[in-house]
């Protein structure tokens, strides 16, 4: 039975977690993942989220594939066992290392997260403490990268010109 409250009370902690990411843009979605149905609307918001624009939009493409692979795979576990209820102990486990392994690599990619780190501005010693989302740096990143592509692809640099 111990088992049981411990699973229940990740239960909430991720549906939590969930709620408050899609939250911002009012979705429409039941986080309490404990049934078939409520999983997969969980699962459809996730991927919504993945997709350019949304919260997880700069996950990488081994990563998304990984939480492509544990949401079926929930799918799969809630398809033999419509609620949670009905599945075996080792089968829960399952079901919670899978949210943990999504959750994991969600966290890392979402582009809401604050990122600090400490900065010497040119000609001082003294740093500072510079604080951005994972989303801005990320598209600074891309704006940075398409950039060089475009200077590399210029004319002026081609040879015999």
């Amino acid at each position: 039975m111990k088992f049981g409250k411990v699973f229940a009370l990740f239960g909430v902690l991720a549906a939590l977690q969930i709620g408050s990411v899609f939250a911002a843009d009012k979705i429409d979605v039941v986080v309490k993942g404990d049934t078939k149905d409520n999983f997969e609307a969980v699962a459809a918001a996730v991927r919504k989220q993945m997709e350019p624009g949304g919260y997880y939009q700069y996950i990488h493409g081994d990563e998304r594939g990984l939480v492509e692979e544990k949401l079926n795979d929930m799918a799969a576990l809630f398809e033999n066992h419509p609620t949670i209820d009905q599945m075996s102990a080792d089968q829960k486990r399952q079901l919670a290392d899978d949210q943990e392994a999504i959750n994991a690599t969600l966290t890392q990619r979402d582009s809401r997260r604050k990122v600090c780190e400490n900065v010497r501005p040119t000609g001082s010693n003294i740093s500072r403490r510079v604080c951005r989302t994972y989303g801005e740096i990320e598209s600074e990143r891309q704006d940075a990268r398409r950039f060089m592509q475009d200077v590399s692809n210029s004319p002026q640099l081609q040879k015999g010109g």
